[in-house]
Order: C-alpha cells, then structure tokens, then sequence
C-alpha cells in the first residue's frame, strides 16, 4: 500500500462481539486519505461535498450511498472549510468478515453473499448510489439509534438492520444496472420520481406520462409493491419528509410544509397529526428532547 495512505484496522473500531461499528459525524478536513481492512457503508445524510475515493473525485449531496470494499483508500471532504454552517454528515457502517459469516445465517441469497464476499476480497470497485425514498436513510438512523443505546435484543435487531440495509442496497444496485441496459419501466422509478418531486403537485396523470402505463396498473403496482394507494403512499411519503426535516433542520414548519408539497399548512397540520398523531411542533420538540 502506499507510505501516503494510511490504514485503519478493525480491532480500533470493532471492539464488541458483534464486530459492528455505526456512527454519525461531521466531515472536516483532518481526516487523512486512508483505507480500511473492514467494509464500511457510508450514507450522506446531510450536506454538500467531495468524496476522494481511489482516482476518482465525486461530488456528494443527501441521500448518496457508497459502498466501499476492503482496501480501497477514500476520504469525503465538505463543499467548504466552513463546517459549522453547511456540515457533510455522514451515517457510516462499519463490518469484516467476522459479521458476514454470521449474516450468512440470514442472509440466503447466494449472489448477495458472494457480493460481500467480493467487497472483502477486494474483487468489485466502490458502490455508488442515490437512495430510492429514503429507505436506506430510516436504516441507517435505526442502525444508530439501537447501537448507541442497546436495549434488549439489540444483538438480534443490528443483525437484522445489517441484514435490511446490504440486501437493500443490493436490489438497488442491481436496479440502476438494469435501468442502464435498457428504458425506465420499473416500478422503482415511479417511487423515485415522487422522492425527487415531493416539493411539486403531483397526480396520477404524471406518473402515467412518466411511466407509459395506465392509471390502473398504476393503482394496481401501489397496492402491490407498497400496500397502499398511490394517495396514501404520497401523504406518507410527504409526511416522512417533513419529520427527517423537523428533526435536522431549524426551518419554520410552514417552510417544511411547502417543501413536502403542502401549498396549505392548516392541510399539513392535519395530515401531520393524523399520521404521527402529534402535530409538528410537539413532534419537534419530542425528537429534540
């Protein structure tokens, strides 16, 4: 490896039985270029900024996913030298071999773990990705909720969240190379489209222009794929939003409101309640507390 590349171990982060590391953090400009003997999920969850990852330099924003494999030296670097004003926060999961042998218990599919096998070994480059509604973000938060303040059964509830979080990540990877072979048909991109435009009016004729199907075989992949209506799903999907944005952003609730898509805040308080049964305020305050 090169002198200029420093190498991080696992027996300085995975100090507990379950060879499990989660964390939250700020990225500044101290941390040296390195590379890892141990797998690491990294998922920005907030902010702007640059990941050097091998010879490539990729520009980073919310809901991006990298995977990196053992060996391959990476840093992530904030869009500016002021951190405290616009920090890249990053959710990282950290595991080696050790955890993949036990995950193969869960985990049945033979071409998922061959994929961690190959990360360990070093015989895939880097994933990338962007997160497809936020699945991979709830994932991440719950991966750090239960390691920072185990309770019981936290062994069996990681192992799972790991679990969900390489199997999700995997159908997503193996989604973008199917959407790369040929034309946007996917249910996938209908639920990707609504995420990148939760801020806008959306109807049903949108996603049959988007997608070239029908509003009934769109109402029927709803039902199928999610359990809900294609309005249900979007009311919860805004309402999700809003609550990630309550809990890390300062931004008035009636902001939040017209960025999840609510031209009325009065209809955003009642939707709000209704789901979470708190109202925005209260929500806040409680995620704060």
């Amino acid at each position: 490896m090169n002198p200029s590349i420093q190498l991080f171990k696992s027996e300085s982060f995975l100090q507990n039985n379950l060879k499990l590391f989660v964390n939250r953090c700020s990225e500044n400009f101290d941390l040296p270029f390195h590379a890892h003997d141990f797998v690491e999920y990294s998922y920005v969850a907030e902010g702007k900024g640059f990941h050097h990852i091998g010879k490539d330099i990729v520009p980073v924003h919310k809901g991006m996913l990298f995977v990196i494999p053992v060996g391959v030296p990476h840093v992530f670097r904030p869009a500016t030298s002021n951190a405290s004003e616009h920090p890249l926060i990053l959710y990282n999961c950290l595991f080696n071999s050790e955890l993949i042998l036990t995950l193969s218990v869960i985990i049945q599919e033979s071409e998922i773990g061959d994929h961690l096998t190959h990360l360990v070994h070093n015989e895939i480059p880097y994933v990338s990705i962007t997160d497809a509604g936020l699945r991979i973000e709830e994932l991440m938060v719950k991966l750090y909720r239960e390691s920072s303040v185990p309770g019981i059964g936290s062994s069996t509830m990681l192992y799972t969240l790991v679990s969900q979080l390489v199997v999700t990540t995997y159908r997503q990877l193996h989604q973008k190379i199917h959407d790369e072979q040929g034309p946007p048909t996917d249910f996938e991109h209908i639920l990707h489209y609504l995420d990148q435009h939760i801020s806008e009016r959306i109807r049903l004729n949108d996603l049959v222009r988007f997608s070239g199907w029908s509003e009934k075989h769109i109402g029927r992949m709803f039902l199928r794929h999610t359990g809900q209506t294609f309005g249900s799903y979007l009311q919860h999907l805004r309402i999700q939003k809003s609550c990630e944005l309550l809990k890390h952003s300062q931004q008035k609730v009636s902001l939040i409101a017209e960025y999840v898509g609510y031209r009325d805040v009065d209809s955003f308080h009642a939707v709000f309640k209704r789901i979470t049964g708190e109202t925005p305020r209260m929500y806040r305050k409680k995620s704060r507390a």
